[in-house]
């Protein structure tokens, strides 16, 4: 069937048919930089990051635009507390947002335009709306008039008649209807103004991102993407003045993440129930919450807790666990007389990646992906696990075929990025930090119970086991040795 996506717009999956194949336009709203990011700003990025990463690996040529929005009230407010010009204020907090970003392993978007970067743009597109009678100004403001534009409301599923001003909807006397937005504010004392014809002042919130994206895309392109908080006002704001201003279709799909929740409630700055991806990642390895961020489908809430990051971590040790058995096992060569694959182990090789690409097609389904590479890594660790035997020839090529498809799928997904034995070790160093396990004195309680089981004294054998595993230390008997790691 191809690849189908649900389009808030339609409020249904479409099939995904760019509007200039094998070209596709992505422009996705980035952070208004005033502080640290949090793990909410953190899902909505890695969920696009790995819709680029699978329509590339699709063969699509993707333009993928990603904005700052780099003044705005929140950061002259910010500024203000912390006595710093809100332009050092925003570059302090783009910087923290690349150096979070990329610690995910997100790659780079083509295009980061700043708001600040672009006012010729939006002057002349509030100059557009103004001339085609959907904007009116009044002193040094310029408002969007909302009852111009008869189709506003689709995009967020809302009825015009019955809408009210919203906590990010500005009551104004100016204003000739209280849902009519902010094109342009008139500039008030100490802040940031740029000269326009109506006077010093600085854009309102929406209109940056569509001349942005115009600039950078065209007046219509394919993909939208953002948080489901942003359908409204935000996007519909955007949808309805770039359609008002260009006279054509802005956007074709409109893409929304799901909320993450803490205790059921969405996290968010405005509530105080955030975690900072610098938070995060002081405790847990950056792919363990990026492994978290993609374990659900990405329209559906994610319940963010301790636990549901601990379960991560473990989710992703498997997965590089199965590759570093893998390794392993390819590792020893093939032999002329070693064992060979079943039908079933064939099959599911062989079939794994148009699974794959079937799980991604419907709606990016990154959580159904996940489910299909820790299935073959269970049918693949009964043979690769402990393996002392070199597998025969064409079990040995099917081993290698298998690593090469599963890094492939964990490539798309953005994870198992790192050398299997590399990360095992430093998770396991993690937990040995975490825990306060001293190395020294646990290898010295399994040298002492290898000489009891030598001796055969299972009682002493078995009693330093359970101390062992009382300290949270996990043993694997091996024809090569004890293996241990932290539990």
């Amino acid at each position: 069937m191809g690849l189908r996506v649900y389009n808030t717009l339609a409020r249904r999956k479409q099939s995904f048919e760019p509007l200039d194949p094998p070209r596709v336009g992505m422009y996705v709203c980035g952070p208004t930089v005033y502080d640290h990011a949090h793990v909410g700003h953190a899902r909505a990025n890695v969920v696009f990051d790995v819709m680029v990463r699978y329509l590339r690996w699709l063969g699509y040529e993707v333009k993928y635009v990603r904005n700052f929005t780099d003044v705005d009230d929140k950061i002259i407010a910010r500024a203000a507390e912390r006595g710093v010009d809100p332009a050092d204020l925003a570059e302090e907090f783009i910087a923290s947002f690349i150096e979070d970003m990329t610690a995910l392993g997100l790659i780079e978007p083509d295009v980061q335009p700043r708001c600040t970067e672009h006012m010729a743009d939006i002057i002349a597109l509030v100059n557009r709306l103004l001339d085609q009678g959907a904007a009116y100004a009044v002193g040094g403001d310029v408002y969007f008039s909302v009852k111009k534009f008869q189709d506003y409301g689709r995009l967020s599923n809302r009825d015009v008649d019955q809408l009210q001003s919203g906590a990010r909807v500005e009551v104004d006397q100016a204003k000739r209807d209280p849902l009519d937005f902010a094109l342009w504010k008139a500039a008030k004392p100490g802040e940031p103004t740029w000269d326009s014809p109506w006077g010093p002042g600085r854009p309102g919130w929406h209109i940056e991102c569509s001349a942005m994206s115009a600039r950078h895309l065209g007046e219509s392109f394919d993909i939208h993407g953002g948080g489901a908080d942003l359908s409204f006002p935000h996007h519909e704001n955007e949808r309805a003045q770039s359609e008002a201003a260009f006279g054509r279709r802005f956007v074709k799909y409109w893409i929304h993440n799901g909320f993450v929740r803490v205790n059921e409630e969405k996290m968010s700055k405005s509530l105080g129930n955030f975690f900072t991806v610098k938070e995060i990642l002081a405790q847990w390895p950056a792919e363990a919450l990026r492994f978290f961020l993609i374990s659900q489908h990405y329209r559906s809430p994610l319940d963010f807790s301790d636990a549901a990051l601990d379960e991560a971590q473990s989710g992703l040790v498997r997965l590089y666990r199965g590759l570093a058995n893998l390794t392993e096992a390819v590792n020893l060569g093939p032999s002329e007389g070693g064992d060979e694959p079943d039908e079933a182990l064939r099959a599911s090789v062989l079939g794994f990646t148009e699974q794959f690409v079937a799980a991604l097609d419907d709606d990016f389904n990154t959580a159904r992906g996940l489910g299909l590479m820790f299935g073959l890594v269970r049918q693949l660790n009964a043979l690769t696990e402990l393996r002392t035997e070199p597998p025969g020839k064409e079990l040995h090529g099917l081993l290698r075929l298998a690593r090469g498809k599963l890094v492939e799928a964990g490539a798309v997904l953005g994870l198992c990025r790192d050398d299997p034995a590399r990360f095992l070790d430093a998770v396991q160093e993690r937990h040995l930090a975490a825990g306060g396990l001293d190395e020294a004195e646990v290898e010295r309680l399994i040298a002492a119970r290898q000489e009891a089981r030598a001796k055969k004294d299972w009682a002493a054998a078995d009693a330093l086991r359970d101390r062992l595993t009382a300290m949270g230390v996990v043993l694997e008997d091996t024809p090569e040795g004890t293996r241990w790691r932290p539990a």
